[in-house]
């Protein structure tokens, strides 16, 4: 072989080859070690962190709904400032009406309430434990705590429904629910998970003494068809 200055000694020339297929060899491994890095990552870290990361919004979401809720009812809300009773002369229940406005109000104010709450506790990002990002679940809880900024998007919806139940002859419970349901997205780079967080809060009930008519028994006064089961 031959260069600019003269012949070029063959064994510098093969030790040049060597050193580029070296080269080129350790660039492969890094690329194919990135490659399989990031379908480790895709398949099983992001996995745990998506578990880790719904558990502590489940968490947040239940503080934050409890406390908006406590708040717009902190001042008392009793079953006569949301729902009248209509009677015969013979004491029968012949209808019931609920208010609209102040039961809107409430809804309105525990939803806003809820979403500024989750939020706040949202700011600083989610804490998760070192162990979450080897991506094996079990050592997912050990570990220091470092905050990563996971977006968590948030909708939450309220509205009233009511249970109409027997407690003796001619007496009927009827108690009235706040339903909340906060609708929660965790959006990662490599992927998004949804879930929905309900919670049902009894937030006054009354003993009706007289027959209620069966229109009122087969649903309940906010237009649902069938009566709330709280969980």
């Amino acid at each position: 072989m031959k260069s600019a200055h003269g012949p070029v000694p063959p064994g510098i020339y093969y030790r040049k080859k060597r050193r580029r297929r070296k080269i080129a060899a350790v660039v492969s491994c890094l690329l194919l070690l990135c490659v399989l890095l990031a379908v480790y990552f895709q398949h099983n870290v992001t996995k745990v962190l998506i578990s880790v990361s719904e558990a502590t919004m489940r968490a947040h979401t239940t503080v934050a709904i409890n406390d908006a809720v406590y708040y717009t009812l902190s001042d008392g809300v009793r079953y006569e400032d949301l729902v009248t009773v209509e009677r015969n002369d013979a004491g029968e229940v012949t209808a019931l009406s609920a208010d609209s406005l102040k039961i809107n109000k409430i809804a309105r104010d525990a939803a806003s309430i809820s979403q500024s709450n989750l939020k706040n506790l949202s700011l600083n990002g989610i804490p998760v434990p070192l162990g979450a990002l080897t991506g094996i679940e079990a050592l997912a809880g050990f570990g220091p705590r470092s905050y990563l900024r996971i977006i968590p998007v948030s909708s939450v919806t309220c509205e009233f429904s009511s249970q109409f139940e027997s407690v003796g002859i001619n007496q009927t419970k009827h108690s009235l629910y706040l339903n909340v349901i906060a609708d929660i997205s965790i959006v990662m780079p490599s992927r998004t998970e949804n879930f929905a967080v309900t919670t049902d809060i009894l937030v006054c009930e009354c003993v009706l003494i007289g027959k209620v008519p069966d229109v009122y028994l087969q649903g309940d006064i906010f237009g649902n068809k069938l009566p709330l089961t709280p969980s």
